[in-house]
């Protein structure tokens, strides 16, 4: 197994191509590190002050356990068929299943329909899957955007701030971040969650601008633009893994 640590996640590659996200919680009170499994998922918690790599053995020595209990409640994510020029295949796109299909066409596009997408390229087909990855990344950001411009219209001035700028990639465990020069990063795979998951992610982003921390101040900011945030965030911990995973499959190597 492969490890990989990141914001308050951490991720393992089975043997078997599966993928297993642990969310890992540092407690003050904690006096060993414990696995925990319930119906969201899989937690691990710790003393403050513990090293990652000692959360890392711990898990190894549990993967067996760990595996098997997550594969019981099916929340270990699969991996997914690859994506492959003209055959096609379903996917979530903002929240609901959508259909991709193909065609040929004079120049590469993608036409929108009420069930879902068509990736419409020209021959020859030898750099077609280069061309649809690109395709549907740019189209993914398209979608995000529209969606943040109409919610920067409201949140800004109830906020007095605003980002000073928005980038859209794919990020590998986090949803969102603000950096110091106060511009918002969103992970590309919002774009197939449900526009709800996608607004309490912006807002989160967004109350950042007057608070820096996770405090009750912070918390009580969210509460007031999105109140319906806790939904939405768990949300995102039970079905995070999948999206990623088929954002992956979509765009795999296309550059941020």
């Amino acid at each position: 197994m492969a490890q990989h640590l990141e914001g308050d996640w951490l991720e393992l590659a089975t043997v078997g191509g599966s993928i297993i996200r642990v969310l890992k919680s540092a407690h003050p009170r904690a006096r060993r590190l414990r696995l925990t499994i319930t119906a969201k998922g899989a937690r691990v918690t710790y003393p403050n002050g513990t090293h990652p790599a000692q959360v890392s053995a711990f898990l190894r020595s549990h993967a067996d356990w760990l595996e098997q209990k997550l594969d019981e409640l099916n929340l270990i994510v699969r991996p997914l068929p690859p994506l492959r020029v003209g055959y096609p295949c379903t996917f979530p796109l903002r929240g609901e299943l959508a259909e991709l299909d193909w065609a040929e066409g004079a120049y590469p596009k993608i036409e929108p329909h009420e069930t879902g997408l068509t990736l419409v390229i020209p021959r020859p087909h030898t750099r077609a899957l280069p061309i649809a990855r690109g395709l549907l990344a740019s189209h993914l950001e398209a979608l995000i955007r529209r969606d943040v411009s109409r919610w920067l219209a409201s949140y800004v001035p109830q906020l007095g701030l605003a980002p000073t700028s928005l980038r859209i990639r794919p990020m590998k465990s986090l949803w969102g971040s603000l950096d110091t020069r106060d511009r918002i990063n969103l992970d590309l795979a919002l774009a197939l969650a449900p526009p709800a998951a996608l607004r309490y992610v912006l807002v989160h982003e967004l109350c950042h601008l007057k608070v820096r921390n996770h405090s009750p101040r912070f918390w009580t900011q969210v509460e007031h633009l999105f109140p319906d945030w806790r939904e939405q965030r768990d949300w995102l911990r039970q079905h995070g893994a999948i999206l990623k995973s088929e954002l992956d499959r979509l765009i795999d190597d296309v550059a941020d």
